[in-house]
């Protein structure tokens, strides 16, 4: 996942309270494609993705994306790089939806309702979200590092971090935001749901538990 926007450091001293701002704002990206290579690129990802949902993210190919396309090989590979690049940015086209609605959606996942609602509803947004893409997720994970390196990764971590500091959470609040993000992890979250068979609404509550024992209650609600 390469993501859409560029996550400030979340140890960064941020807004006054040691929230951080977020926005939607292209990060690490090439200068902005021409027309017509964006609208190849695009061609290019449809087809991709008409090929996984016929095949599978396993039998998506290189030669395969280029003929559904009607491109020469080498286009493929020039735009993306490799496999691995198609995958990314087919994931990373996916993965601006969740970011536009955690950013500037409405509430509880958007920036309308208060903090904790929206770290609660973080949680199943994501969750939701990675068993659409499992698959695709997985197949673009090549290199175990490079998930915690990802600008999409990096901004949830960001914005979980703004998110707790703003709830009120004690503590370290970058490594809770670590703790939370793991306990919700696209291979974690497939292997209880399906190796182990528990229902996605155990999972889901366990999120809501992490991040209720996390951040406390305000006084008035004791």
């Amino acid at each position: 996942m390469t993501g859409s926007v560029l996550p400030p450091s979340p140890s960064s001293p941020g807004t006054p309270g040691g929230a951080t701002e977020l926005a939607l704002t292209p990060v690490n990206d090439p200068p902005p494609l021409r027309a017509d290579a964006a609208r190849n690129r695009t061609r290019l990802l449809e087809a991709a993705s008409q090929l996984m949902a016929g095949c599978g993210a396993a039998q998506l190919t290189m030669e395969a994306v280029a003929t559904a396309a009607g491109v020469g090989k080498g286009t493929v590979f020039r735009r993306f790089g490799d496999r691995t690049g198609l995958l990314v940015a087919l994931l990373d086209h996916r993965e601006q939806q969740l970011q536009a609605a955690f950013l500037t959606g409405p509430a509880p996942l958007g920036p309308d309702a208060p903090p904790l609602e929206r770290l609660h509803a973080f949680g199943p947004a994501v969750i939701r979200h990675e068993r659409d893409h499992h698959e695709l997720i997985l197949s673009s994970r090549t290199d175990p590092l490079r998930t915690y390196d990802v600008p999409a990764n990096r901004l949830r971590l960001t914005h979980v971090t703004m998110l707790l500091r703003q709830a009120g959470a004690t503590g370290d609040t970058e490594l809770l935001a670590h703790t939370l993000l793991g306990s919700i992890d696209s291979a974690l979250v497939h292997h209880l749901i399906v190796e182990l068979g528990m229902p996605l609404d155990r999972v889901l509550a366990g999120w809501h538990d992490l991040v209720t024992r996390l951040v406390p209650r305000p006084p008035s609600a004791a």
